[in-house]
């Protein structure tokens, strides 16, 4: 007679009356985790397509006309005020230059133009 330790199952995924992992017609049966499953519990819901920070920003300082500084991706940098934006560009107004409209996808990124100092 060997010497064992553990219980006699049939499956063996006893170790003193404890199971020791999911089995797996048990793992198949309660879903991917992410709702779309038979699962106990919901699932996460999906995240928000957009959270408007972007447009908050720009009517925050487009309302306050702060002045900003624009570096376009090309290395210039564009000083002046946002007059209006939208989903694709901004306007820009400048003091002793010509207003500009700028596509979006030429910028890199954005300041105040006080976070400079």
């Amino acid at each position: 007679m060997p010497f064992n330790n553990r219980t006699n199952d049939v499956d063996g995924n006893q170790f003193n009356g404890r199971r020791m992992f999911r089995g797996l017609p048990e793992f198949r049966t309660r879903g991917n985790g992410n709702g779309n499953g038979n699962g106990t519990r919901p699932g996460r819901p999906a995240p928000p397509e957009a959270t408007n920070a972007e447009n908050f920003y720009y009517l925050k300082q487009m309302n306050s006309k702060t002045p900003m500084v624009i570096v376009m991706t090309d290395g210039e940098e564009i000083r002046g005020c946002i007059e209006w934006y939208d989903r694709t560009c901004l306007k820009v107004n400048r003091e002793g230059a010509p207003n500009l409209l700028i596509q979006k996808h030429c910028i890199k990124y954005l300041f105040k133009e006080e976070e400079l100092a």
